[in-house]
């Protein structure tokens, strides 16, 4: 099958320049897509070009991942409100070296012809100057075809306007594609559908520079079936880096999707040949409550970003949470990802010195911390045996709790009822 057919039957396609595919069935060719470095990870979102850019090297082609130094600088327009906050070069060389770490967990670079290599756009533009970039790359695109662009309509039809920075990101980014057609013989750019119109200055651009021909090819922008912006939670993006979005919430995102979702999920973020994604599907329709699906993408998305340790880790924190594993299970957690297996839940701080005296359990949880509103609702709870300190029922009212009990020398876990946790740190 090859690389366009795959992006079809994933459903992942939504426009390719005519030619495209057929300068790809000539044999090898080299494509990109861009990563700018607005953040120091990567998120869920920007999963759809990374499968896209494994799935142009599977099919035998050599992938460019290109972050963006110089892009980063200036910011895309696309689909945005309002302009960006420009960001420190010491903040963008940061954030730069963190998403090369992640993109390079993804590709191939060490397999001969095809090799995936990373580039950076700042290579090629920090020497470049203004009048050199005006009389080299402004001449060749009008401001009349700039504007057509509806990234740019939009905001020059809204209140806020568009500063002459963000209009001449598709310039920026379209000598990014001459560049690499140029050095690289990079003949296709790639991206997510809202990047079409900046794709398509960079074929415009290497047509009238150098009357060369190159290619375009966007994917489809992931919604949830109801509409709802893909990748986001209540508690916001869903980082690729645990410090930001722990192994375990990471691996819930993906447990926790609509059985409509996770039908096109599996398809696109997984690499599942189309057989075994079928025998999943009937087997979760078999049995639509065992969740098939869903842990089978679960499963080979976040081994695939964290490791198969860090899933293990996923799956013992489920059982924990709601299972019978018992308290032992999270001394095999470091601090991190202790207090990531507890994101979302309320979190109090206790002293360490009063704890090392003693704390009896209806102060622990009613004046110490707001487990319970009140004293008296707190020994009626412990009274009726609905209470418990690190997975251990609460004997009685008058039980005393003292440092010996810590988890890591630092945390106490109190659950109210089987599913309502409390985190409790000492300082």
């Amino acid at each position: 099958m090859n690389f366009v057919e795959e992006l079809t039957w994933r459903g992942m396609l939504h426009t390719i320049m005519p030619g495209t595919e057929d300068m790809l069935n000539k044999g090898m060719a080299s494509g990109y897509i861009g990563f700018d470095p607005t953040a120091d990870s990567l998120h869920v979102g920007h999963l759809t070009q990374i499968m896209t850019l494994i799935h142009f090297q599977r099919a035998g082609h050599k992938p460019y991942a290109l972050v963006g130094g110089a892009t980063g600088m200036v910011g895309d327009p696309s689909g945005k409100s309002a302009e960006r906050n420009l960001l420190s070069e010491d903040i963008l060389q940061h954030n730069l070296e963190c998403v090369e770490k992640q993109l390079a967990k993804f590709l191939d670079f060490e397999s001969g012809a095809n090799s995936a290599e990373m580039v950076n756009n700042y290579d090629w533009f920090k020497n470049f100057t203004f009048l050199d970039f005006i009389r080299d790359v402004g001449k060749h695109i009008t401001v009349n075809y700039m504007m057509a662009k509806d990234s740019v309509k939009k905001r020059l039809e809204g209140e806020t306007g568009m500063s002459f920075t963000e209009f001449t990101y598709q310039l920026v980014q379209g000598y990014d594609f001459y560049y690499l057609w140029k050095h690289k013989n990079c003949a296709l750019q790639m991206g997510g559908s809202d990047q079409w119109g900046n794709i398509v200055t960079g074929t415009e651009f290497i047509r009238r520079k150098d009357g060369g021909e190159a290619f375009a090819l966007t994917t489809q922008l992931i919604k949830k079936a109801d509409g709802t912006k893909f990748g986001k939670t209540e508690s916001g993006a869903v980082w690729l880096d645990p410090a930001k979005t722990s192994p375990y919430n990471f691996y819930q995102f993906w447990l926790n999707t609509t059985d409509v979702d996770a039908k096109s999920y599996i398809r696109i973020f997984t690499l599942f040949e189309q057989g075994v994604i079928l025998a999943i599907e009937a087997e979760h329709e078999q049995a639509p409550h065992q969740r098939a699906l869903q842990k089978a993408l679960a499963k080979d998305i976040t081994i695939r970003v964290h490791g198969e340790q860090a899933y293990e880790k996923a799956i013992k924190s489920s059982e924990f949470l709601f299972g019978n594993i018992g308290i032992e299970f999270l001394n095999e957690l470091n601090d991190e990802e202790l207090k990531g297996l507890f994101e979302g839940v309320p979190h109090y701080t206790i002293s360490t010195a009063e704890l090392a005296e003693g704390i009896n359990a209806v102060e622990l949880l009613a004046t110490k911390t707001a487990v319970f509103p009140s004293k008296g609702e707190a020994r009626k709870m412990i009274q009726a045996g609905g209470t418990a300190i690190n997975k251990t029922k609460i004997a009685s009212a008058e039980q005393v709790y003292t440092s010996a009990e810590l988890i890591n020398g630092k945390f106490l876990i109190a659950q109210k009822g089987k599913k309502n946790y409390f985190l409790i740190i000492a300082e």
